[in-house]
C-alpha cells in the first residue's frame, strides 16, 4: 500500500491500492446537484481523477483551479476533482473561483470512491491526494498517490502522460 503522510504524520489509507494496467473500479458519488454520478456517466472519455481533501484548503483549491485551467486544453478528457466537502460547498466554491471546466463530486455520503480507490484516509475521513488516469476503455493508465497530502500532485507529469499517452 501506498505510504503516505498528512503534515508528517503517517496515515492509513482504506480499500485497495490502484496500480497501472487495472481496470478501474466503478464508484458512485455525488454531483453538485445532490445526483448519483458514477464511473460509467464518462463512458468513452479519458478521465483525469484527482482526489483532494478539501476544495476549501490552499493547496486543493490551486490544484483543482489548475486543473480546471487545463482541462479547457484537453480533447476528448473529462477531469473530475472528487473529495469529501459536501456539494453545497463544491458549488459555492466553484462559483468563487470560475471553476467550470470539470466536475467536482462529492464522496461524503458512503466514501464509495475513497474505498475502492486506496485513498481514504481512515483517521480523519478524508481522501488522500492522489491522481488517476483512466483511459476511454476503463483502463488505469497513470497512478499518483501523494506522499505527503499537503504537497501538491505532479502536474507536469500527469499532463505529459495525458497528451502522449492518450
Amino acid at each position: 500500500m501506498a505510504s503516505v503522510t498528512f503534515n508528517q504524520e503517517p496515515v492509513t489509507l482504506l480499500g485497495e491500492e490502484i496500480s497501472v494496467g487495472d481496470k478501474a473500479p466503478d464508484f458512485t458519488v455525488l454531483s453538485n446537484d445532490l445526483q448519483e454520478v458514477s464511473l460509467s456517466d464518462y463512458k468513452g472519455k479519458v478521465k483525469l481523477i484527482a482526489a483532494v481533501p478539501s476544495v476549501d484548503t490552499g493547496v486543493c483549491s490551486d490544484e483543482t483551479k489548475r486543473f480546471n485551467e487545463e482541462a479547457d486544453k484537453l480533447d476528448n478528457v473529462q477531469v473530475l476533482t472528487i473529495s469529501m466537502d459536501l456539494p453545497f460547498a463544491q458549488t459555492r466554491w466553484c462559483a468563487a473561483n470560475g471553476v467550470k471546466n470539470l466536475d467536482t463530486l462529492s464522496d461524503h455520503r458512503d466514501a464509495d470512491f475513497g474505498e475502492k480507490y486506496g485513498a481514504l484516509i481512515k483517521e480523519l475521513r478524508l481522501l488522500a491526494r492522489s491522481v488517476f488516469v483512466v483511459d476511454s476503455n476503463d483502463t488505469v493508465t497513470y497512478v499518483e498517490y501523494v506522499s505527503e497530502v499537503t504537497d501538491h500532485p505532479d502536474y507536469e507529469r500527469v499532463l505529459h502522460h495525458i497528451k502522449h499517452n492518450m
